[in-house]
């Protein structure tokens, strides 16, 4: 589950992480109210008008704005909120429809000069991950923040640094210490990045966060490490552990069907292909899309329909992926171990006279239990359904119809 920015600095905030204090407003009429609570909080009319929506890239679209007076701030937020914004990120890229902008955070501005009117500002690329070839969380950072931290890799990729962190001892303080010093940083400014990887780290492991990334990790004119920006991704599996954490899920940035999907206990995730897939489980599903791509085609989607899949069940997963027009077939792979292949072939037969015609072929694959009473109820009710008995003969078939 992904978070917003605010909501992700709001989580590292707990773990005594330092970040930029701002506000969130969803109506624009609350922008005065707000900005005056963060200038008497920040005692400066400077401030940023962030975008707030689930993609990267938002000030190339026009969604961060730099504001150094009230008229300004007007300005911006109102261009801001409630435009399509469009990142490389959004959907389609910068050609596609972009996203609505339905909440601004506005923050205060931390690019200041010191005490001494000295500008000693640094930008660092700063993210927590899983690396599941090494089985460790890896901490990747650099010196070049603020930029395309992929272009960065590519070009100089010296410039960037990955701190492995051992499964059970945990983030060591030599490994704190050598984050910061890989980063140039000395007195001050060394003693606040170790606090800060410390602070982060914990926050990553409390949270079961699958990435934290802060780019820029912002180091002040004072010497202070602040996040000025976040993002972060949370384990849907571990949110049952997190009650309030789930509960900043913004379905408004989540694919229609995949909500949908879930509401219904569906694994579902949408993706570019043709062939539309319904399978039990998630191990025969990517074993599915696998096949279903060496064969020259591409999975139009990840479907698992689960273990207990009743016609209902199926009927609702046919729905949604035919929603894809995309899809030009659907293949259907059921192994019947702990579900019935009865009762799945019976799902299909009442899809199909519930949603009535069906513009897209139909390849069913069904073997183990009750396998053989399934064909017959699918041969039996006339439907225009494409039998198959081997994985490889079902990616045939759909190859052979959808060419």
């Amino acid at each position: 589950m992904n978070l917003h920015e605010y909501q992700a600095k709001e989580l590292l905030a707990s773990y005594g992480v330092p970040i930029q204090r701002g506000v969130v407003i969803e109506d624009i009429k609350d922008l005065d109210s707000a900005v005056s609570k963060l200038k008497e909080e920040t005692g400066t009319d400077w401030c940023v008008i962030k975008a707030q929506i689930h993609a990267g890239g938002r000030g190339k679209g026009g969604g961060v704005k730099l504001a150094k007076n009230m008229a300004e701030v007007k300005e911006h937020a109102n261009n801001i909120l409630g435009m399509m914004l469009k990142t490389p990120q959004t959907p389609g890229g910068l050609e596609g429809m972009g996203k609505l902008v339905r909440k601004i955070l506005i923050t205060e501005d931390v690019y200041l000069p010191n005490a001494n009117g000295e500008m000693d500002i640094k930008e660092f690329y700063y993210s927590i991950l899983m690396d599941r070839e090494r089985k460790c969380n890896v901490i990747i950072y650099s010196t070049e923040g603020g930029m395309n931290i992929e272009k960065v890799a590519e070009e100089t990729p010296h410039l960037v640094h990955k701190e492995y962190i051992h499964a059970h001892m945990g983030l060591q303080g030599y490994q704190t210490r050598k984050i910061a010093h890989n980063l140039g940083l000395s007195g001050a400014a060394f003693k606040s990045m170790c606090k800060f990887v410390a602070s982060t780290y914990n926050a990553f492991i409390g949270s079961d966060a699958s990435l934290i990334e802060i780019n820029p990790c912002l180091k002040t004119s004072d010497n202070k490490i602040v996040a000025a920006d976040s993002k972060a991704s949370l384990d849907d599996n571990a949110l049952f552990r997190h009650p309030d954490l789930a509960a900043l899920r913004d379905v408004h940035e989540e694919d229609p069907t995949e909500v949908e999907a879930k509401e219904h206990g569906l694994s579902f995730i949408k993706l570019d292909g043709n062939v539309g897939c319904m399978v039990n489980g998630a191990g025969l599903a990517m074993s599915t899309m696998d096949i279903i791509k060496l064969c020259g085609n591409d999975p139009a989607n990840f479907l698992d329909v689960g273990g207990t899949a009743d016609a209902k069940r199926v009927e609702t997963a046919f729905r949604i992926i035919l929603r894809d027009k995309n899809v030009k077939a659907i293949l259907i792979n059921i192994f019947g171990g702990i579900v019935r292949c009865d009762r799945v072939a019976q799902g299909v037969v009442d899809a199909y006279k519930n949603i009535g015609n069906i513009p897209v072929p139909i390849i069913v694959r069904l073997q183990g239990t009750n396998a053989e009473i399934a064909k017959e109820l699918i041969d039996a009710s006339g439907l225009d359904v494409h039998s198959a008995i081997t994985l490889q003969d079902a990616a045939d078939k759909v190859t052979e119809l959808v060419s």
